[in-house]
């Protein structure tokens, strides 16, 4: 048997990043439970006494369960109408790919990935206040929509994996088009919908630059914005902020923690040809 031989260039990579990952993490966490006073001496260093004073402190300042309860209205009813709505579209262009018309429209929708959002910053702003959707309402409709290139890709890869004579073995028996979608093929795409929706979750719970040019009412702040204001107010706390930014991320990193296996799952089925 051969000997393994370890690729020490990938694994003094892999150790350089993973510190640079963190390093940051550690800074955040040791310094949320400081006083001003400990962080001064050394931002390093472990703190004295673990106290959880700044979280409090942090919750009244911020009013984070007011933004906590925005940020989970959002990133609930975003991945909700996502995963119906962004399935139901790949699902109708997957299946009708030898047509000029959605081959064109698939292609249309992917291009829309490379527009960078500042060049139609200023027109999205203007069309949402005219019809009086600067609101977390507003926000989600524009989520959806956002994601609309990216998990069309995601979904037409899926959907063509998937055999057609299932399709056709349901029509045959009397099932129609609709109930097709939603009796056959969405319960097949379990491992793709995980994937889309926790994707969509991590990026409609921590954006910030939509939320900050959509949002003009400060009760409708989200985490991210209230981080900024936050931030902003307080420069020199760094103790606060530290302990906001862990409560921010908490829910996040737990999600991530549980769900992460459907990710790799979800993609990596999307590009097997059946």
């Amino acid at each position: 048997m051969k000997e393994k031989r370890y690729n020490w260039p990938v694994t003094t990579l892999l150790i350089i990043g993973t510190i640079l990952i963190l390093f940051p993490i550690y800074i955040t966490v040791v310094n949320a439970f400081k006083t001003p006073a400990e962080t001064a001496q050394s931002i390093l260093s472990l703190p004295g006494t673990f106290t959880f004073a700044n979280f409090l402190q942090a919750i009244e300042m911020t009013n984070f369960f007011n933004a906590f309860g925005n940020s989970l209205y959002v990133t609930v009813f975003t991945v909700i109408f996502t995963v119906l709505s962004n399935s139901l579209v790949a699902y109708a262009i997957a299946r009708n790919m030898h047509k000029k018309t959605y081959r064109v429209l698939f292609y249309y929708f992917v291009s829309a990935m490379f527009v960078p959002f500042p060049i139609i910053m200023l027109p999205i702003v203007n069309q949402m206040s005219s019809i009086g959707l600067m609101n977390l309402n507003g926000l989600v409709l524009l989520y959806i929509v956002y994601g609309l290139a990216f998990n069309v890709f995601l979904y037409t890869g899926f959907i063509k994996a998937i055999p057609k004579e299932l399709e056709e073995a349901a029509i045959v028996d009397g099932c129609s088009r609709w109930g097709v979608f939603w009796r056959i093929i969405f319960p097949l795409l379990s491992p793709i919908n995980a994937t889309v929706g926790i994707l969509t979750a991590l990026w409609a719970w921590n954006d910030f630059l939509l939320p900050l040019v959509i949002l003009s009412d400060k009760s409708d702040h989200t985490l991210p914005l209230v981080q900024y204001v936050f931030q902003g107010q307080f420069a020199t706390n760094y103790n606060l902020a530290f302990a906001s930014y862990l409560m921010a991320l908490l829910p996040m990193i737990i999600l991530y923690l549980f769900l992460q296996r459907w990710i790799i799952s979800g993609v990596t089925q999307g590009a097997i040809k059946s």
